[in-house]
């Protein structure tokens, strides 16, 4: 397994050792022992699966009493996935890395607690899986626009497909303090 560092400081791009032979392929995609030696030591609580078609937009979502660090990947199709760090205290604090993951990649990215996280679908459709290291709480919910010029996300689709509550984010800059992670 190959661990590659980002620009935003504990943000990993992981790429899994794949087995692959004329059936097909083998791989492992969370082993805890594995991942605690690579530095990821969250307790994954929680799996979520996503079916998008090309051109949806999901995010920048984060929790923030219940925050969540996540292990996304692929399993079919492909996504430019953003990572933003919105840790207050952060010297890197507003700014993003983004990474296409996909079936054919076989990459997953490790985001951990106080970083909000989008997506958009770059295929036909994509089934996107994560593991969350809480609970999904809706009273917890947050997140930013995903257009928000100082972020300046370089987003490889025109036009997102976008949930009415993605559409109606506040910018960075207008979200209290108190609603941002230390």
């Amino acid at each position: 397994m190959k661990v590659i560092s980002t620009s935003l400081k504990d943000v990993l791009l992981i790429e899994p050792t794949v087995f692959e032979d004329k059936r097909g392929f083998f791989m492992e995609t969370y082993q805890k022992e594995t991942y605690r030696e690579l530095g990821i030591d969250s307790d994954f609580v929680q799996d979520n699966l996503s079916f998008s078609v090309r051109g949806t937009l999901r995010g920048l979502h984060y929790q923030l009493s219940h925050a969540q660090a996540k292990l996304v990947q692929v399993i079919t199709g492909e996504i430019f996935d953003v990572t933003v760090d919105i840790r207050r205290d952060s010297p890197s604090f507003g700014q993003w890395t983004g990474f296409r993951l996909s079936d054919k990649n076989k990459r997953q990215i490790y985001i951990p607690e106080g970083f909000a996280h989008g997506f958009c679908v770059l295929s036909e459709t994509a089934i996107f899986t994560y593991k969350c290291s809480d609970l999904y709480s809706p009273d917890c919910e947050r997140g930013i626009l995903w257009s928000d010029p100082v972020i300046g996300i370089d987003w490889p689709v025109e036009n997102p497909v976008l949930s009415e509550k993605d559409r109606n984010y506040n910018y960075l800059k207008d979200i209290p303090p108190e609603h941002l992670p230390n």
